[in-house]
């Protein structure tokens, strides 16, 4: 059985475009995959571990091949579980908003916190990084309400698929699926861009 896991990066609910965008995917998705199980994670209901001080100490610990201790091995077992968790979809469709020319801190907070040796990834000394997500797919919202392609740098830069796009490869995902609406404050239309996400986005979860 597939499980798509839908992880919402928006905090502002139904006023949200990017988790608007994306129950249009997964209501299409799942009229036309009804075998598959949807689950869902909400990155703003606050059951997010932290990635400290101690879960940093367990993360060098692990790289130099030893067992965290003390609260590292605590903070090691909330960041392995949240891993297990994601790990144990074999599609991702993603919700995110542009904040600050880049993504929400949520997001950035589980990458952070899942993104361990030997879970995301690998790494060799004169090989680099390996990544280890093999064999998923992912699908991303990406919204913004000043930032579009084509405008000037007054309208701010794109740190925010190019970042979250990478991360993806680098982790092992080698299949992502973009879904952009990206209309302009000033923009006179915005319905018609609109729409044309919300059209991306049925076709895209037809065939996905």
């Amino acid at each position: 059985m597939t499980r798509l896991l839908h992880v919402a990066a928006s905090p502002r609910g139904a006023a949200s475009e990017s988790r608007a965008i994306a129950r249009t995917f997964l209501d299409v998705y799942a009229e036309t995959h009804p075998d598959a199980e949807i689950a869902h994670r909400d990155l703003w209901d606050g059951t997010l571990p932290a990635f400290g001080p101690p879960a940093a100490e367990a993360k060098m610990a692990v790289f130099a091949g030893r067992e965290p201790e003390g609260e590292g091995a605590a903070a090691w077992a909330a960041a392995t579980a949240e891993f297990r968790r994601f790990d144990a979809a074999d599609r991702y469709l993603f919700s995110v908003p542009m904040w600050n020319a880049g993504v929400p801190y949520v997001l950035k907070q589980l990458i952070d916190v899942i993104s361990q040796p030997g879970l995301v990834f690998g790494f060799d000394p004169e090989q680099g990084y390996t990544g280890l997500l093999h064999g998923k797919k992912a699908a991303v919202v990406y919204t913004s309400a000043v930032y579009g392609a084509g405008r000037g740098p007054a309208f701010g830069r794109d740190f925010q698929a190019t970042f979250f796009t990478d991360w993806l490869h680098w982790a092992g995902i080698e299949e992502v699926e973009e879904i952009h609406f990206r209309p302009n404050l000033v923009t006179a239309d915005a319905d018609t861009a609109r729409q044309a996400a919300h059209a991306r986005a049925r076709e895209l979860a037809k065939t996905w």
